[in-house]
């Protein structure tokens, strides 16, 4: 394989069997990306063009009612929350972005997907489902890396900070980004490993082995050198086209499956304790202490999230129970009756990326608004065992 540089932005590949790929890296909110890409694309007159795009990312940026047809009770109940979160805070720190410099996330991609459309050219989405890729970042992180990376996603969600066209340009500079992933490595590097490194392997897989023979790809800058490193090692064998691996969210250690029975086992434990030590009045009052300090102080940040009435007693008596299942927690409960309770409207998932960078705007949209309920409920369950229950055991009960 032969690679030529053309610009600082576009590489072209010359296969050994003389099929040729062009790169084209981009800024993904950078008006001067989305004209290179039209100019590139014109000269090129490829017959594939492959986007750095799944499925779910590109039905929700041509489809305008992707949001809409969002069934949130079913989010809940599947465990997507963080992962929808995650996808809408990097969306909306991407619009911000863009809204400086009159591009819009991803137009640059989208333009290539339209040009090839209307040349009847055929199109191959290369990037790997986001879903996936969030669940294998986090999958893959520690306690400490988990918490690191939660700050990141709502450090992003209400940065403030505004960048020029110029900025956006200068992302685009090897050594710029560089920097950006050898900060990123040492921060956060399993994030690292699963958010660029296995990326870079999925989508070079993709692009080499989609079907063409002059193809033309539309990549993020960061991606331009592991791309062409992942090509060039699949054309001298090192490495094979199998991505199976990396396709699949990674099952629970036996360490964090085991880490889900602490609580409830530590609950359990403690009631037989009461029971056999003081007695069955003694040991049902303490039980008691324990339902109630936790549903009370559960149903209260329900209260606090300004959740619905009805909301309030779905906390109340949920959160005891959801406390003694590994499997679900007392926000899945509290989540589903708030989006039931509240139903969001068409402006709610329309203004989503702009309300999700301010506070109010968490309370005024109603999908932000099942999350904050989500998450004070969740919290409010850890404060009821943790901090409310022995404080409580102390004044009622008897240890």
């Amino acid at each position: 394989m032969t690679t030529e540089k053309q610009s600082d932005t576009v590489y072209k590949l010359t296969l050994d069997n003389g099929d040729t790929i062009t790169l084209v890296g981009t800024a993904h909110v950078s008006a001067d990306s989305v004209k290179e890409v039209h100019d590139t694309l014109d000269a090129t007159e490829p017959d594939m063009v492959c986007l750095e795009l799944d499925n779910g990312r590109f039905k929700a940026k041509t489809e305008k009612n992707a949001y809409d047809n969002m069934n949130l009770q079913k989010v809940f109940k599947e465990g997507k929350t963080f992962l929808i979160l995650a996808n809408t805070a990097l969306a909306s720190f991407q619009k911000r972005m863009g809204l400086n410099t009159g591009s819009m996330p991803g137009e640059e991609i989208l333009s290539a997907g339209e040009y090839a459309k209307e040349k009847g050219i055929p199109i191959s989405l290369c990037d790997r489902d986001i879903t996936v890729t969030f669940k294998r970042a986090w999958a893959m992180s520690g306690a400490w890396n988990k918490v690191k990376l939660l700050v990141s996603l709502f450090g992003a969600i209400f940065e403030k900070e505004k960048f020029s066209e110029e900025d956006i340009e200068k992302m685009k500079n090897s050594d710029t980004l560089q920097e950006m992933m050898g900060e990123l490595s040492r921060e956060l590097p399993a994030a690292k490993k699963a958010l660029i490194d296995e990326r870079d392997r999925y989508l070079a897989t993709s692009i080499y082995t989609a079907a063409g023979h002059n193809k033309f790809a539309v990549i993020g800058a960061g991606h331009m050198q592991g791309i062409i490193k992942t090509i060039g090692d699949l054309e001298a064998g090192r490495i094979d086209t199998d991505l199976s691996q990396i396709s699949q969210t990674p099952a629970p250690s036996k360490i964090g499956r085991l880490a889900g029975w602490i609580i409830p086992s530590a609950i359990v434990l403690y009631i037989l304790f009461c029971f056999l030590n003081y007695g069955f009045s003694q040991g049902m009052k303490n039980f008691m202490l324990w339902v109630l300090s936790n549903g009370l102080t559960t149903m209260l940040f329900a209260i606090l999230a300004l959740a619905h009435p009805l909301n309030w007693i779905v906390a109340l008596v949920s959160a005891p129970v959801a406390v003694m299942s590994p499997v679900v927690g007392v926000g899945m409960f509290t989540g589903m009756a708030e989006a039931g309770l509240k139903k969001p409207r068409v402006k709610d998932f329309e203004t989503i990326s702009d309300d999700i960078s301010t506070f109010r705007g968490w309370f005024r949209n109603k999908v932000l608004h099942t999350f904050t309920v989500f998450f004070a409920t969740t919290f409010g369950s850890i404060i009821g065992t943790v901090l409310t229950f022995p404080v409580v055991l102390r004044i009622f009960g008897k240890s």
